[in-house]
């Protein structure tokens, strides 16, 4: 099947043909026609599987169908929300480049940003709108615009928004756009609490459901490294020299953690940048830049970049720690292998992680091979007890909650609905007034 098949215009067919694409993704096949259709669509789609397109492609078309030219300023007939900055950048170049050859105008909304240069932007026009949840609301608070006529909303990694407890948010912008519209709903993953947010927000969806959910790409390798604690540094240096990686993901869990990372390699002789959410804006596209175009040739990253990072041909990928929500393997070792290329996904597990390996092993129903020969003492990986329920993780020394409920104020129905403001700061900005941040 090609592109043109789907029933796409000339000028996306050229602005497709422009990136060099051929063949539509099995996730494009499915959503496209269902969105030109009009119907609303709760998709299942792993990242890297081309789903940002099966959602672009249609909104530029249905909108350009009914553009005025006349209509000054452009109003906000498409609003796209997404959970993190640099997916929000993303998806806005991505909306950008396929609509080259049409007269419609999109902005984007992020913190971290300066709202200032946003408001003027808003406030001259636009058809499209590519926002994360708080720094939009920021602008309606401020009336620096109006979603009275949104046509078409498109939430993108909704699991990760769930996560990141912007549910109320959602919630807040929904009242303010009208009920009559197209809902497009896209996720890496579809559990319960994504099916629940569906019901509230989709009418009647249609259900496009292109890979087995809790499953990897069959193109990556996942190795795992068994090693103390206090050598996973130096493996990780070895395996980058001694092999001549030119560019690695590494994937740490905490900010602290990043930085402490960054400076040890950059000791050791290695091109390093770190990006997470204490980073300035500026500090993130930098560091993401420099790694897109080689000049470092690791970035040290927490999961903030597990959603939204999308690198041609991104060959490695290192758990340096262990993934405490064992979905979080799955999206972080999504950056690789993307596109049907193939990619190579290290963990380095010491045995106090040992837990949280077997939770990824037993979510994804297989065990992920393991190394034998690391050239270090062995150790073991059997799980001799997991961490009790709100006792000290051995690792962190934080408390295990994940199994607790979080406190709610109200009836909550979908899992994420209200959560402390910590769970959102590793990708939200600081707020203009100290307070409560938005992104």
């Amino acid at each position: 099947m090609s592109f043109a098949q789907l029933g796409l215009t000339e000028e996306l067919l050229k602005a497709v043909a422009d990136q060099g694409y051929v063949i539509p993704t099995p996730v494009q096949q499915q959503a496209i026609p269902l969105i030109l259709e009009g119907r609303d669509v709760l998709a299942g789609a792993q990242t890297g599987t081309g789903k940002t397109a099966s959602f672009t492609l249609p909104l530029l078309q249905k909108l350009a169908e009914t553009h005025d030219p006349h209509q000054k300023p452009h109003r906000v007939r498409a609003l796209i929300l997404v959970p993190t900055r640099e997916l929000a950048a993303q998806v806005y170049e991505s909306v950008k480049t396929y609509g080259a050859h049409l007269p419609l105008h999109a902005e984007l909304v992020v913190g971290g940003a300066s709202i200032g240069i946003q408001t003027r932007h808003l406030r001259r026009g636009c058809d499209i709108v590519v926002a994360t949840p708080g720094r939009i609301i920021d602008h309606v608070q401020q009336r620096n615009i109006n979603l009275s006529n949104v046509e078409i909303l498109v939430l993108d990694e909704a699991d990760r928004m769930l996560d990141m407890g912007f549910l109320p948010d959602i919630k807040q912008l929904m009242a303010l756009i009208p009920k009559k519209r197209q809902s497009l709903l896209f996720s890496a993953t579809v559990p319960n609490a994504i099916k629940a947010l569906a019901a509230q927000l989709l009418n009647n969806p249609v259900e496009v459901e292109v890979a087995k959910q809790n499953a990897t790409a069959d193109n990556v390798s996942e190795r795992v490294y068994g090693i103390d604690r206090e050598y996973k540094r130096e493996l990780l240096s070895y395996l980058i020299g001694s092999n001549n990686w030119k560019q690695v993901l590494v994937f740490v869990r905490t900010k602290h953690g990043a930085d402490r990372l960054e400076k040890q390699l950059i000791e050791d002789g290695i091109r390093t940048a770190a990006l997470h959410g204490d980073k300035t804006q500026g500090a993130r596209n930098k560091a993401l830049e420099q790694f897109k175009t080689g000049k470092v040739a690791v970035l040290v990253a927490t999961d903030i970049a597990a959603r939204g990072l999308d690198i041609d041909d991104l060959p490695h990928v290192v758990n340096f720690d262990v993934p405490q929500v064992p979905e979080d393997y799955i999206h972080r070792i999504g950056r690789t292998g993307r596109a049907g290329l193939s990619g190579v996904a290290l963990s380095l597990v010491c045995p106090e992680e040992a837990w949280m390996l077997a939770e990824i092993e037993k979510l994804l129903k297989r065990q992920i091979p393991r190394v034998a020969d690391t050239g270090y003492e062995p150790v073991s990986l059997k799980v001799m007890d997991a961490p009790k329920k709100n006792t000290p993780n051995k690792t962190t020394g934080k408390k295990d909650m994940r199994h607790t409920k979080k406190p709610v104020r109200g009836k909550s129905t979908v899992r994420g609905e209200k959560q402390p403001d910590n769970k959102r700061s590793d990708t939200r900005g600081k707020g203009r007034s100290g307070s409560r941040s938005r992104d």
